[in-house]
């Protein structure tokens, strides 16, 4: 792997650990918004801020380590060409009269074929400073040089007289991703570090607890219960994606081989967060116990549906309930909420919310954390892995209530991984880039999930019921 590639993987890392932090600072806002809060909750929030924190300047610390190390390259470089002897230049060059005894800044002999000057043009238009100063001092050189050959009869001619030498500029920095639904339902999963080995995660569940009760009188027997457990066992599961690149295009091409990887790594992200709410047995949707299905009614009758859910969750968690409750919807489905228009006010306000209110939109953009907060303060997460083909019509979304503490989620703290391999497609000279990683999750050490669906929850009419 070349110090370029590491420092784009470097950048990666850092742009994903800033986004982790985002989100961890954005559930302690809306945590400290809940009026049931406890000091508990907060610290452990803080906590989990305060890590994504240190991750965010370790990955910077990482990144700034490798730039150093790419400046103090470019000095050894430069050093190096202007220690060339005289007899290694090319004698076109040697030739030609210079400026003082500074060395051109693109040499045929260190560079044949252009690729430094090429990379500066990409560079400065992705606003490079460096290789902007590079190409106007190139662009000086080349007039005191070459100035009579860039004259006419005529004067001085314009770019069109030099079609062949004129770069086409492509702007790389506004190229267009696609578009991915990402993974907002991971990110406000409980995250755990996946151990360093084994394909399975075990857990105990206690299912008979021991028992207590009234003794009948002096000196008869108490009450006795045996306590037992079941195993949990839950699967690690591998997600990895491939491209193979032509050499061509890596080394001909600006930027192609971190879109890719960018790409990759987007995918990784949907498939994991999609995973986590469809896949069969252990999914989300699966997990969860099914209310009574919201069959008709506008966005005003959702709420209590949503309400229902979050009493469900606390009567399955009793003590266990940490109070981080979370709902998760579709993206039509939040909107369609923020339609809903009635003179019905919410009988029991929250702090910030003014009872009029069906809840406040945070204007938070997709996929960066807590989307909004409903009328008793639950957060609302935006997904649109959320599949949109439930129900008899198959064009039903469904809308999930959780503690968010008992969604599980455990991740490689590298993860997503890649690997860059040129050997297996040598002779095509192709360059195979696989992004890989491992997860493992459940959202089943306690029954709490619970889901809305029904006919009341096909693609939302936008009039204001």
């Amino acid at each position: 792997m070349t110090l370029a590639e590491l420092i784009a993987q470097a950048r990666t890392a850092l742009d994903t650990a800033i986004a982790t932090r985002t989100q961890e600072q954005d559930a302690l806002v809306a945590l400290r918004s809940d009026d049931n809060l406890t000091e508990e909750a907060v610290r452990a929030q803080v906590e989990r801020r305060d890590s994504a924190d240190a991750e965010v300047t370790r990955r910077q610390t990482a990144l700034d380590e490798l730039l150093a190390e790419e400046a103090r390259e470019a000095e050894i470089t430069a050093l190096q060409a202007r220690n060339t002897p005289a007899a290694n230049r090319a004698p076109a060059y040697d030739q030609v009269a210079r400026v003082g005894a500074e060395e051109r800044t693109y040499r045929p002999d260190q560079d044949r074929r252009g690729q430094r000057f090429e990379r500066d043009v990409a560079a400065a238009f992705l606003g490079d400073y460096e290789a902007r100063d590079r190409l106007a001092r190139h662009m000086a050189e080349e007039r005191t040089e070459r100035g009579d050959q860039l004259e006419r009869a005529g004067g001085i001619v314009g770019t069109g007289a030099f079609s062949g030498l004129v770069v086409p500029q492509y702007l790389t920095d506004l190229y267009a991703p696609a578009a991915a639904a990402r993974r907002p339902f991971a990110d406000a999963c409980r995250r755990h570090d996946l151990p360093a080995q084994g394909m399975t995660v075990n857990l105990s569940r206690i299912t008979t607890p021991t028992s207590t009760a009234l003794q009948a009188s002096e000196n008869t027997a108490v009450s006795a219960q045996d306590i037992d457990d079941t195993l949990l066992t839950i699967n690690v599961q591998t997600i990895a994606g491939q491209q193979t690149l032509s050499r061509q295009s890596i080394e001909r091409g600006s930027g192609v081989e971190p879109v890719v990887l960018d790409d990759l790594f987007r995918r990784y992200a949907t498939t994991l967060d999609s995973t986590l709410i469809t896949q069969a047995s252990t999914g989300l949707s699966a997990a969860a116990t099914a209310l009574t299905a919201f069959s008709t009614g506008g966005a005003t009758d959702l709420y209590p549906r949503i309400i229902e859910g979050l009493s469900a969750v606390e009567s399955a968690m009793l003590d266990m309930a940490s109070g981080e409750n979370i709902v998760v919807m579709h993206s039509r489905r939040w909107y369609w909420l923020q339609n809903a228009l009635s003179a019905s006010w919410p009988l029991i306000s929250q702090p910030g919310i003014a009872a009029q209110m069906g809840g406040t939109n945070l204007g938070a953009s997709y996929g960066s954390g807590v989307r909004g907060v409903l009328p008793n303060g639950t957060p609302v997460i935006v997904d649109n892995n959320i599949p949109t083909n439930k129900g008899t019509g198959t064009n039903e979304d469904e809308v999930y209530v959780v503690d968010r503490n008992e969604c599980h989620l455990w991740e490689d703290p590298s993860a997503p991984m890649f690997i860059r391999a040129e050997q297996p497609a040598l002779a095509n000279l192709g360059v195979l880039l696989v992004v890989y990683g491992y997860a493992a999750y459940t959202h089943s050490r306690y029954a709490q999930a619970q889901k809305i669906g029904g006919a009341g929850l096909v693609p939302p009419t936008f009039d204001g019921s």
